[in-house]
């Protein structure tokens, strides 16, 4: 199974066809910003010392989400996406999309600059809404 890579404008037009798109970015972070209807679901928290492991991801994912449902992952700038994916991928999800350039961007293999979600004029939510925050998305069924 491969993981497709898909721009801000790609992931969008894959949530519009009824992907889910997962944010897999720290609690704090999902607060600040995201795409509407994204759910969080952190592949790390933050911490005093920094990021640590979220020792529940991959028992959340699964409990949560059926093997073939289409996601799209996305994180600040595409490192913990592509992780989350991988792990995800290995763990048998089939249908997993990737948006490397995250939410606020990245660089490409030349070192130019890859704007992210919240660099491209696409729509943004902010907090908790209910229903999509990581204590919501513990609880969830897959569809």
């Amino acid at each position: 199974m491969t993981i497709k890579s898909v721009t801000p404008e790609e992931a969008q037009a894959l949530i519009e066809q009824g992907a889910v798109y997962v944010d897999v970015r720290s609690e704090p972070e999902f607060e600040q910003g995201h795409p509407p209807g994204a759910l969080n679901l952190p592949i790390a928290h933050l911490g005093p010392g920094g990021m640590t492991p979220n020792p529940d991801f991959l028992e959340v994912f699964g409990k949560g989400f059926g093997k073939d449902e289409k996601l799209v992952l996305g994180c600040k700038a595409g490192g913990r996406s592509r992780r989350a994916a991988e792990l995800l991928v290995q763990a048998g999800f089939t249908d997993i999309s990737d948006m490397a350039a995250g939410w606020d961007g990245s660089r490409d293999a030349f070192g130019r600059a890859l704007p992210g979600w919240s660099r491209r004029n696409l729509p943004v939510e902010t907090g908790e809404p209910a229903g999509q925050s990581y204590p919501d998305v513990k609880q969830r069924t897959p569809r």
